[in-house]
């Protein structure tokens, strides 16, 4: 025989009770009772009448009639005629009741906890007789079988403690008495209460506490030997975690009752810890199900669970919580020590949630809930008083505003790196853990985190277990201009085989241009950016907001999102400013902008360390040459022990094109103004020409390399007169330009009859780096590049005889997008 029980959200609507009547109608044949909840939110509401009455609040009478109203309406939609009359009746003479208790509470303005549990009883006496009068006039004969007569426990009001040998007897008794009649009713038992032995004159009414009904259902099913207890709530059984505060969970199909109780006590609200331990006792399996997808097959809690996939089951939490702390020589290897802290927490009822000691014995921390920390403090006080005042022990302290995480499964028992794994994913993420715990039993390991981490550590954690074939960025990108269209356009194209082929998942949480931003924690369309950022009406126009960079940091450090990563497609100072709050706040930082880089030592070693101290990446391979793998192979080569000597290297795209097409068929100002339509140049081609760009990635590589040097150390031979940067607009520029092109053609002249050519070359060597118009022989590397290609050649102690040479483009939105996408891709591979 079965035992089912519905709670609350099962019984809150016409179309929600319809399907408990379906359900109940299929399996009637093999079921023995069926316990119910109160309607949703019925109970939170007879809690605010009694206060109401406590105050002195008359309104309690208006709050009644509206729950009388509800009953009554519910019943409305399902009987008519005679059984109407009869039902509401009995929905009437429980409302006198109840206005008889609540209106003695107003008089005497006193309310005790016995008094409490009387008023909170209604709730469930009020759903039992809705939903047997209901069945009933659907055919299906039901009775309420009141658990008062039934549930018999102790005298602790508001949490009270089943006596099993007495219940269990009376509704063994009266079950032996149903069998005997041939058609016997259903039985309808409310949950939630149960009253203390004695006589019905002499009984008082209690209730079970949190998660009441489920205890009385497992009461009921340890009874009768139930084979199964189904408990019907509003979700497909026990998830992964909380679908609340994190994405993709998914049920759990089998648990064991102790991975169960672990998870529920850490705030998986499911099922509550009292109420398995009745059918763990009796071996019967616990089913949990939706009454509003009865497709799905729920969780089943036994003896012994199917062997999982995953490591571990799930992941809980539970907030808020409070970490007290003693601490003080006197503790190191004292005997009975532990025993007085817990005593003196135990004689004021203060239960204690997780526990953790130092090796060295120094100190102690628990955790309690909130409202116990002053209760706890001033016990400890008082118990160590004599040592406190004598220096041998600390103050106690306490910790607020924090959460337990938890990690739960029998399968860590066997697999190693569970621990590596958990902390990491909170590591990576920048969250703190304050202090950790983990039981003899090793299916549980705690960690103890700030609450306003605790959704992304959720995150973080459960899919670093459960997704970590899928690796996801929560990306922010700030530049929508060339470089980050064209990273959004790839990144667009290459979703689906990102996804599909690599198991990685960018999410473009956040985007700016100069002028506006936009943010949406389920993503942006990296397709519609551009239109997006320009709407001023509608849905998406409400994302929306004028762009303050400040205001972006803040939002992603708001947002607090898992596996986070900033973009910075500019060439601003004002945003590369920002990256060393980015970094602090444990977002990685991704970025083809000179500037940060370039600007002073000081913020080039800040930067650095920020990233190394903390762990959190902070990629700028970008900044020089696009994508060609130049810093990483330097960087290679010096954790190898090799030694750079020296470094020569062509870095301006358009300087490149320029001298690698200046053969004299064109004058220099004719190559200079093609460069530009091509787009090799900024607007005003002086900003390329004055080598300002390439002295910076010269400066960038020479700090790569260890060299401590500032920006105006780096010599810049300037290739063009000052005239020529003098002028007043781009079009007198261009006719300055042409005034200097037989100069250059001598100089060209010059080179060829050497059988040379110029380019302009970086060279990075013993502690220094300058820029110059060089003549390069017919073997020269520099001669072999093509169009705006880069160059580096490096020569270190290994490489000495023939030196490395890293050559291809170095400019254009295509492959610095590329780059830049490579290094999101990534961020995403060390999430694993």
């Amino acid at each position: 025989m079965l035992v089912l029980k519905f709670g609350g959200s099962s019984l809150g609507s016409k179309d929600a009770l319809e399907k408990v009547i379906k359900i109940i109608g299929d399996k009637r044949k093999n079921i023995a009772v069926v316990v119910v909840s109160a309607l949703h939110k019925v109970t939170d509401s007879l809690v605010d009448i009694s206060d109401k009455c406590l105050k002195g609040d008359d309104s309690y009478k208006d709050e009644v009639g509206i729950i009388k109203r509800r009953h009554l309406d519910m019943l409305a939609l399902f009987i008519t005629g005679k059984d109407m009359e009869e039902s509401a009746a009995k929905i009437q003479e429980l409302i006198l009741e109840l206005l008889r208790v609540l209106d003695g509470i107003y008089i005497l303005r006193e309310l005790s906890k016995r008094s409490q549990d009387l008023v909170m009883s209604y709730g469930e006496l009020l759903s039992s007789t809705l939903v047997a009068a209901v069945l009933s006039a659907r055919g299906i004969t039901a009775s309420v079988m009141d658990s008062r007569d039934f549930i018999k426990t102790d005298d602790n009001y508001g949490k009270a403690i089943a006596n099993e040998k007495e219940s269990f007897s009376l509704i063994s008794d009266h079950f032996a008495q149903l069998k005997k009649s041939s058609n016997s009713p259903l039985q309808i038992a409310p949950g939630f209460i149960g009253s203390t032995s004695g006589s019905k004159s002499d009984r008082s009414v209690t209730t079970l506490g949190r998660g009441g009904s489920d205890l009385s259902a497992a009461l009921y099913a340890a009874a009768l030997q139930s084979e199964e207890l189904e408990i019907w709530t509003d979700v497909d059984g026990i998830l992964t975690a909380d679908p609340r505060q994190v994405k993709n969970v998914f049920c759990i199909e089998s648990i064991s009752y102790e991975e169960a109780m672990e998870l529920s006590h850490f705030g998986a609200k499911v099922i509550y810890p009292p109420s398995i331990k009745p059918a763990l006792e009796k071996n019967i399996p616990i089913r949990i199900r939706n009454t509003f997808n009865v497709d799905s097959k729920g969780t089943l809690i036994v003896k012994e669970a199917k062997v999982s996939l995953y490591s571990v089951r799930g992941i809980s939490s539970m907030s808020p919580v409070s970490l007290l702390r003693l601490q003080g020589p006197a503790m190191v290897g004292v005997a009975g020590f532990s025993s007085r802290l817990f005593s003196a927490l135990a004689r004021e009822s203060i239960s204690v949630i997780l526990i953790t000691q130092s090796s060295s014995e120094f100190s102690i921390c628990f955790a309690v809930h909130p409202g116990d920390v002053q209760k706890a403090l001033k016990a400890l006080g008082d118990e160590f008083r004599k040592e406190i005042s004598e220096g041998e022990i600390d103050i106690p302290l306490a910790e607020n505003d924090l959460s337990i995480i938890a990690v739960i499964g029998e399968g860590m028992k066997s697999s190693s790196g569970i621990s590596g794994k958990f902390f990491h994913a909170l590591g990576r993420n920048g969250i703190n853990v304050v202090a950790i715990a983990q039981g003899s039993s090793e299916i549980n390991i705690s960690a103890v985190i700030k609450t306003e981490d605790e959704s992304k550590a959720l995150n973080a954690v459960h899919e670093a277990f459960f997704l970590s074939s899928v690796r996801s960025v929560n990306l922010f990108l700030i530049g929508a201009g060339l470089i980050g269209g064209t990273l959004l356009q790839q990144i667009a194209n290459q979703q689906e085989v990102l996804a599909h082929d690599h198991k990685i998942r960018i999410n473009l949480v956040g985007i700016a241009n100069s002028r506006h931003m936009a943010f949406d924690v389920q993503g942006l369309d990296p397709k519609n950016i551009a239109e997006l950022l320009k709407k001023r009406e509608g849905r998406e126009a409400k994302k929306i907001e004028e762009l303050s960079l400040t205001g972006f940091v803040d939002k992603m450090k708001a947002m607090n999102l898992p596996n986070s990563a900033f973009c910075d497609c500019t060439a601003s100072d004002e945003v590369s400013a920002i990256y060393k709050d980015v970094l602090k706040a444990a977002i990685p930082v991704i970025t083809p902008n000179k500037r940060a880089n370039s600007a002073s030592m000081e913020n080039y070693l800040l930067l650095l360390n920020l990233s190394r101290e903390r762990n959190i990446p902070y990629l700028y391979e970008t900044t020089v040459c696009a994508g060609l793998p130049v810093i990483s192979t330097l960087r290679d080569l010096s954790l190898s022990g090799d030694k750079i000597i020296r470094i020569e290297a062509v870095l301006s795209g358009t300087l490149s094109f320029i001298f690698n097409n200046y053969d004299g068929k064109k004058s220099f100002s004719a190559l200079v103004t093609e460069a530009k339509a091509k787009g090799y140049t900024e607007p005003d081609p002086r900003d390329d020409l004055n080598a300002m760009d390439a002295a910076r990635k010269a400066l960038i590589l020479a700090r790569e390399c260890g060299m401590e040097l500032e920006f105006s150390q780096v010599h810049i031979e300037p290739i063009l007169p000052a005239s020529c940067f003098e002028a007043k607009s781009v079009e007198d520029f261009f006719t300055e330009l042409k005034n200097i092109d037989g100069d250059f053609e001598k100089k060209r002249k010059a080179a060829e009859d050497q059988k040379r050519a110029l380019r302009y070359v970086a060279v990075i060597e013993e502690g220094k780096a300058r820029l110059s118009l060089r003549e390069e022989n017919e073997g020269s590397p520099f001669r072999s590049l093509v169009d705006s290609d880069n160059i580096v050649v490096i020569t270190t102690a290994r490489y000495s005889a023939l030196p490395m040479v890293i050559k291809g483009p170095g400019a254009g939105a295509q492959v610095t997008a590329g780059g830049i996408f490579a290094d999101i891709a990534r961020i995403a591979r060390p999430l694993v």
